[in-house]
């Protein structure tokens, strides 16, 4: 028990969860180690043992530790085995917490009813054969006036990661390299890996990609590129179109990647404030653009258009015929209708207008509580810690769960251990109180501190 107690620094539920939650981290306490009852925790400390009852409560609340009744509280190693690497440490855990911010899900309420599109659509699922076009017409069209460049070929798929997998199928081999964002999206670490494609990772900052930090991998024949124009996530970062042309005339102009393809994911472009955007406009020979409807219209549709060359997109549409075959094509008509329908696209408007205020309150209560941090687009913002699992830790002992930020670097960031660790903050999913949860954020990121005061912040938004 000595190993917990000198490991203490302020004996609070929040103080015992942290020093337990490095003692995880640093491997002093392994996957199914016991800890000691909360009685006889509480008795050794001269705490209550609601004092110790919080703070397990935090640790379990964070995936740390579980409780197997009367055996005991043991230090918990379980993920569920069907995950994939990343997605494990990422995954949510079943405890209740007062305020989930790690999810990076769009607030339910702010998704537009589905009723009125339901009732809209046909009563059954007909189609009149196999071969019909695998995008009915009408969304067709929509897609075709709204995309970012004039793209030869539109297909739709079931959802953005089903879109980015299948071009990678298409675009590279195995042993290719493909060029991802540092940080970025841990799914698509996991699936280069399955399919045996090495990552180039690339520093991005408030802008997106970081043009040397690019030329420099691109020298290395990378056979693709995956990058988020919008809303980056982690970061929420939008590319403006200055520096989408910079990219795109660096891809022109390196010998190394005359045959490199872009793969975009515009994942948030219906809630983005940011103008559309896409290499396409300079590149539309070399670029796959994908626009998915999860976080403006529903994660469940399950939907996401690809467009792009017709050399590129029409081997995918003819591969995906000797599988699903297509996207159910009421999926698409409800989809149309969302997109068309003018009491939607209010409540689209709507829920936009809604993420950007979220967004500027936190950014704003967090400056005023001294922590400086880019006002990010989307539902996703990326706060800079002192610690990680300090932070998420501290935080859940407060009754808030986030996201640490260790998997979504492609590799370590850039400027060693100091400054690098940081966690991903759902802002969308914010309560109309803000202050109370900027005042936790900012006093889990300053570190082991009691305390935040304003001032100046030795923290920095620096993301590679």
């Amino acid at each position: 028990m000595q190993i917990f107690i000198d490991e203490i620094e302020t004996r609070t539920p929040a103080g015992i969860a942290a020093a337990l939650g490095r003692l995880i981290a640093s491997g002093r306490l392994s996957p199914g180690d016991r800890l000691p009852t909360v009685r006889e925790f509480a008795s050794t400390l001269g705490v209550s043992p609601a004092t110790v009852s919080q703070a397990w409560r935090a640790l379990a609340s964070v995936g740390l530790i579980a409780s197997r009744g009367r055996s005991g509280t043991f230090v918990l190693d379980a993920a569920p085995s069907w995950l994939p690497a990343r997605s494990k440490t990422m995954a949510p855990n079943a405890q209740a917490t007062r305020l989930d911010l790690s999810r990076g899900t769009p607030d339910p309420l702010l998704l537009p009813a589905l009723g009125p599109a339901l009732s809209r659509v046909s009563e059954r699922a007909v189609t009149p054969s196999y071969q019909d076009l695998p995008v009915i017409p009408e969304l067709l069209q929509v897609l075709a006036e709204s995309w970012s460049y004039p793209a030869p070929a539109i297909t739709v798929v079931d959802g953005a990661l089903d879109a980015i997998s299948r071009s990678l199928d298409q675009v590279t081999r195995f042993g290719d390299r493909v060029i991802v964002e540092n940080p970025g999206f841990p799914p698509f670490f996991d699936l280069l890996d399955q399919i045996g494609v090495e990552r180039l990772p690339v520093e991005i900052d408030e802008h997106g990609i970081v043009p040397a930090s690019f030329a420099a991998a691109l020298a290395l024949a990378p056979a693709a590129v995956i990058l988020q124009p919008r809303a980056q996530n982690p970061t929420g970062a939008s590319m403006p179109a200055e520096r989408a042309e910079e990219l795109a005339m660096l891809l022109r102009a390196t010998r190394q990647a005359v045959d490199t393809v872009v793969i975009e994911d515009d994942h948030s472009g219906e809630i983005s404030v940011a103008p559309d955007v896409s290499l396409g406009r300079w590149l539309p020979e070399r670029v796959l653009h994908v626009r998915s409807f999860s976080k403006s219209h529903g994660p469940d549709l399950r939907i996401a258009a690809l467009g792009g060359p017709a050399r590129l997109v029409d081997p995918i549409v003819s591969r995906r015929m000797l599988g699903p075959g297509w996207t159910s094509r009421m999926l698409q008509k409800i989809l149309h209708d969302l997109l068309t329908n003018p009491g939607s696209i209010t409540q689209i408007s709507e829920a936009r207008h809604m993420y950007f205020a979220r967004q500027k309150a936190l950014t704003d209560a967090l400056a005023s509580f001294g922590l400086a941090v880019p006002q990010a687009d989307g539902i996703n913002m990326w706060l800079p810690v002192a610690d990680e699992r300090d932070a998420i830790v501290r935080l859940a002992a407060s009754g808030i769960r986030v996201a640490g930020g260790a998997p979504f670097f492609a590799a370590p960031p850039a400027g060693g251990a100091d400054g690098a660790a940081f966690v991903r903050v759902t802002a969308g999913a914010l309560p109309d109180d803000i202050e109370p949860v900027a005042r936790a954020l900012a006093a889990a990121a300053a570190g082991p501190e009691p305390a935040v005061t304003p001032g100046p912040h030795t923290l920095t938004a620096r993301w590679a």
